[in-house]
């Protein structure tokens, strides 16, 4: 073990989570990114204006990376994103308007090897430098249990709210909640409220053992009351739900009479890039993408403490219009360095882009169905969660085609789970696709569970997406056979900390599970190594048939357009 390395485990081990205090000194750090203290500003007609600024769903991704943007009806990719690029573009913001809030509304400690390797601790000195005054947990802060969740958003200096997450005394008995349910800013004579709500399905998203310990309760069951306390007691001029529910959840929420006196749902988790608020019967809903692409900027004017306009605007953080901040950088380089020589290794390459923007088929969910593919060539149907996490990756270094390093294997696949396998009849396969297109498509909001199409291979399946539930695959086939009901069928998937032993991919009874000598990563490393370089064109193995193949959101019958 190198002695930089050496010397940061043990720097770790001794602060265990809480501080981690940079020796390159955060107090600089901080002053660089020009955090300052609010100071009056009313105009002349006595208006006052109070700015929040909203990140979300950044994923560990410090470094600016490729971002995708659908323009004139292709994609176009620009650089975007990186903490230390943040904290230029956050710096010029203060600047502008002094009277200003930054809030992240979650998924700050899952998707990089950095975090993976640090348990999440190397993101803590980070997040401080950059002066956030609010956090809000998102579904996967749980990713390293309880307790691990509770200590590194402990060491965040800024305060942390969510109403609907309870300490679980067994039994399903509710105990305390375990952050304060609602955060006031005082600003200029004027209060805003926020409530804080994170994803409820969070235990059955996730694996189910990440949030043992945990109860969750929808933010119906509270949030009349909260509302009640801040307009009427606490006497706040504007009151802010600020949300990692998932843009259709949010939508919902927006429109139901227990959100009756939140002005805005800032909400997250499912990256989408809400350009104007969506008007809904009781709240405006905004969402600023993922990756740090983004920043939500709402601007509030009041007089006679009143809240009198409105203004929101989604802003690019374009890595080559907001430079590093040197101080960022070089803390960030400071923690990433003993795990370097891992993050860049290149693994293998790619002739394309790899990406994973669109709700039914991705490249990058290609490659890793191949992956599985290759590794286990005799089952029938190999099976890769929708999931959402992950930049692209598009820029080609002097091979002239695009490599794949080992961080960015954590990137796509942050955990790295075993690879089990089992037997489903026909008949279980076809009722858990009719569940699953219900699960990303269904027609009321309130029944949609978060994530895109299920990916697979070895499989090919027509579907309808608008049809009624129950009746949106139009056919199946495996290999070149239709579906057959009472015939069994072989898949592997990946194996979920927590579920039961006949579970997998959301798929009850399997037959004959068993747990393979392979997790998700060495089977990656393992099919680049031998097949590099890889062209994963996505074969079309799930058909829309009343929507474009290129579907880049789930959401519909709203003013919002994914770009």
């Amino acid at each position: 073990m190198s002695n930089n390395r050496r010397k940061f485990i043990q720097q770790i081990s001794a602060l265990g989570g809480v501080g981690l205090v940079s020796a390159a000194g955060i107090n600089e750090v901080a002053a660089s990114v020009g955090h300052q203290k609010n100071t009056d500003f009313i105009d002349a007609d006595g208006v006052t204006t109070l700015t929040i600024l909203q990140t979300t769903d950044v994923h560990c991704q410090v470094h600016p990376h490729d971002e995708l943007f659908w323009e004139n009806g292709k994609a176009v990719f620009r650089k975007t994103g990186g903490y230390a690029h943040l904290a230029t573009y956050l710096a010029k913001e203060k600047k502008h308007h002094p009277n200003s809030f930054l809030i992240d509304t979650g998924d700050m400690f899952q998707g990089s090897e950095l975090s993976v390797k640090t348990l999440g601790k190397a993101m803590v000195p980070i997040l401080n430098a950059l002066n956030y005054d609010l956090y809000l947990p998102g579904n996967w802060e749980v990713i390293y249990y309880k307790k691990a969740m509770q200590t590194l958003l402990g060491a965040l200096h800024a305060p942390k709210v969510c109403a609907n997450m309870y300490h679980d005394l067994g039994q399903g008995k509710k105990g305390e909640l375990i952050f304060p349910p609602y955060h006031i800013w005082h600003s200029n004579g004027i209060k805003i409220g926020f409530i804080g709500y994170t994803d409820p399905l969070v235990p059955l998203r996730q694996s189910p053992n990440y949030s043992k310990g945990i109860i969750y309760t929808k933010p119906e069951e509270n949030l009349a009351h909260y509302v009640d306390v801040l307009r009427n007691q606490e006497q706040c001029a504007a009151v802010m739900v600020i949300a990692h529910l998932g843009l259709s959840q949010q939508l919902h929420l927006a429109n139901q009479p227990e959100c009756e006196g939140v002005d805005y749902i800032l909400g997250g988790d499912t990256h989408e890039r809400v350009r104007k608020p969506i008007v809904c019967k009781y709240a405006k809903v905004v969402e600023p993408g993922a990756f740090g692409s983004f920043v939500g900027k709402l601007q509030l004017s009041f007089k006679d403490g009143k809240l009198v306009n409105d203004e929101y605007h989604l802003d690019e953080v374009n890595a080559s219009v907001y430079k590093a901040d040197k101080n960022l950088a070089a803390l960030i380089s400071q923690y990433e360095q003993p795990f370097a020589n891992q993050i860049y290794k290149v693994a293998g390459y790619s002739t394309i882009p790899l990406y994973r923007y669109f709700v039914v088929e991705n490249p990058i969910d290609t490659m890793i169905l191949n992956a599985l593919k290759w590794k286990l060539p005799e089952t029938d149907i190999v099976l890769s969660n929708g999931f959402r996490f992950c930049p692209p990756r598009t820029t080609p270094d002097s091979t002239g085609n695009i490599p794949i390093t080992e961080g960015f294997i954590f990137d796509m696949l942050p955990v790295d789970s075993t690879v089990r396998t089992g037997a489903v009849t026909g008949k279980q396969l076809f009722d858990w696709l009719e569940k699953e297109m219900n699960n990303v498509f269904a027609k009321d909001a309130v029944e949609r569970f978060g994530g895109w199409v299920i990916k697979f291979k070895g499989m090919t399946v027509k579907f309808e997406a608008f049809a009624e539930k129950g009746k949106r695959v139009k056919e199946v086939k495996v290999g070149n056979q239709l579906l057959d009901l009472n015939k069994t069928y072989t898949i592997c998937a990946c194996e979920r900390d927590g579920d039961p032993e006949d579970m997998l991919c959301r798929i009850r009874n399997v037959q004959q599970p068993k747990n393979t000598p392979y997790t998700l990563h060495s089977t990656m490393l393992d099919y680049l190594k031998n097949n590099s370089p890889v062209t994963p064109t996505p074969e079309r193995n799930a058909i829309i048939l009343d929507g474009p193949q290129d579907l880049l959101t789930q959401v519909t019958g709203v003013d919002y357009v994914f770009r």
